[in-house]
């Protein structure tokens, strides 16, 4: 006699937002940052509680389906953290911000002279 079970194949709780991320449920918490954690050596239940958004099934679904696709998880990684660079030397020649903290301190001593 046999015994047939009947499992729910369920998803990843992942969802894309409007800037090309992939967040974790209904929450505004990254992929990347759950991940960060995740390699930082967070347990899931330490995770939890740094996200407490997050429901403890969704950082075990987020991290299973990173086990099984590192590849994938490893190259979406990579890509948003080039766009961040790519960003960020934008944003500091767009803005001039060379040298800004010490243009900061020399506006502050004239005013105090």
């Amino acid at each position: 006699m046999s015994i047939q079970v009947e499992f729910e194949v369920s998803a990843p709780p992942f969802r894309w937002d409007e800037a090309g991320g992939i967040r974790i449920g209904q929450s505004r918490v990254t992929l990347d940052s759950l991940l960060a954690a995740y390699h930082s050596g967070s347990t899931p239940e330490e995770i939890a509680v740094q996200y407490s958004i997050l429901h403890l099934e969704e950082i075990y679904s987020a991290i299973a389906y990173y086990l099984s696709h590192p590849q994938q998880i490893d190259s979406y990684l990579e890509q948003r953290h080039r766009k961040q660079e790519q960003q960020r030397s934008e944003f500091v020649q767009q803005y001039n911000l060379a040298n800004l903290r010490q243009r900061l301190l020399d506006r502050l001593s004239l005013k105090e002279n």
